[in-house]
């Protein structure tokens, strides 16, 4: 079959990046925050995203967007806190934990710098958009989460090789680091809420990095605990522990933006999804060749469609403009391109076979 573009999809025009779960009007794709690391998530904390129409692309965005703002006072806070109660009460555990929550609240703002940038229309050099920009974000995340491990690394393998310098801990140091690590519980179950409620995979995910920094912020609390009852050791040993997940942290995030930009797939249960809609459209008899690639947030996809043999070109060309705009409408999909083939008839594209989905 013929390449098929549809129309208005001219060779260099933009796609149509505006299409919402709800419809076809007008209202802007939905931007969530960078996923950050890798959390137990699965789709069963709620119903499938992509069939979501309850919630406009708008809602979303707009949930998404308090979220993180909410993280930033949060982590601002937090910040200050456990860096100066750290210094003056000579916990260094303390201290490497206000530096987690400043690598998170710096991490915010690059989602929300991301955000707006990745928002940008879609131009003459960027036909598919500015999504990718996330992807950017990510890179110099990992950059700055990796330096900032590296130095809490260094820091305490200094105190450890000189384990008489370290100093007992005040106990106010104690009381901060649970004030944290309740702070973070209380705003890993508050974005988690809004997630289930907009059911985005993308808050979700972002709900369990909080959960994360709060299994950091319980470390440090061990160790202190442990420096009070007379093993100082314990308290650079927790610094050293926090730096280990910072690293891991920064590590996952360059490997996540690596990918992406080498135009990884996404996962199959997705893909599935993606196939499902096609084939229900009607007068699509099957489907094969279905591909991906991640754009941001957001997908490229490629499929190839089977419809009658014995039917006009226009209408084929009818049913893949009603596939396409069946796909835009229930999931995360930027564009999708249609290849075009005769169903029971010899296919000359695949002569060895067709091609698995991915």
């Amino acid at each position: 079959g013929a390449l098929h573009r549809p129309p208005g999809h001219a060779k260099h025009r933009t796609p149509n990046r505006f299409v919402t779960a709800v419809g076809n009007s007008a209202t802007p794709t939905v931007r969530y925050p960078l996923a950050q690391t890798p959390c137990p998530m699965n789709f069963s904390d709620f119903e499938e995203e992509s069939e979501d129409t309850e919630h406009s692309a708008r809602e979303r965005a707009d949930a998404a967007s308090r979220s993180t703002w909410v993280s930033v006072v949060v982590n601002l806070v937090l910040t200050a806190a456990q860096i100066s109660v750290g210094i003056l009460a000579k916990s260094q555990g303390l201290v490497a934990d206000g530096l987690h929550s400043l690598s998170d609240l710096v991490a915010d703002f690059i989602v929300l710098l991301a955000s707006r940038q990745s928002r940008k229309d879609a131009d003459e050099d960027h036909p598919y958009g500015h999504q990718r920009f996330e992807t950017a974000a990510s890179l110099a995340l990992c950059g700055l989460l990796l330096a900032v491990g590296v130095g809490m690394l260094w820091s305490a393998v200094r105190k450890l090789e000189a384990p008489e310098t370290v100093q007992a801990v005040h106990i106010v140091a104690l009381y901060v680091a649970l004030a944290a690590l309740l702070a973070k519980e209380l705003l890993f179950r508050y974005m988690l809420s809004v997630a289930k409620r907009v059911k985005s995979s993308m808050l979700v995910a972002n709900a369990w990095h909080a959960r994360s920094d709060a299994a950091s912020s319980l470390v440090v609390s061990v160790g202190i605990v442990g420096n009070l009852a007379g093993y100082p050791i314990l308290d650079p040993i927790a610094a050293l522990i926090v730096s280990f997940m910072v690293i891991r942290m920064g590590w996952s995030f360059g490997l996540d933006a690596l990918h992406d930009l080498m135009d990884r797939a996404v996962d199959d249960e997705e893909v599935q999804a993606i196939r499902r809609t096609l084939v229900e459209t009607p007068g699509v008899q099957s489907v094969h060749d279905v591909r991906t690639r991640k754009m941001g947030d957001m997908i490229l996809v490629d499929a190839h469609l089977e419809v009658d043999a014995a039917i006009s070109v226009e209408a084929g060309h009818d049913i893949a403009v009603q596939a396409r705009q069946r796909v835009l409408q229930r999931h995360r999909v930027l564009n999708l391109m249609t290849h075009i083939d005769p169903w029971r008839r010899p296919d000359l594209d695949h002569a060895a076979g067709p091609q698995p989905d991915r």
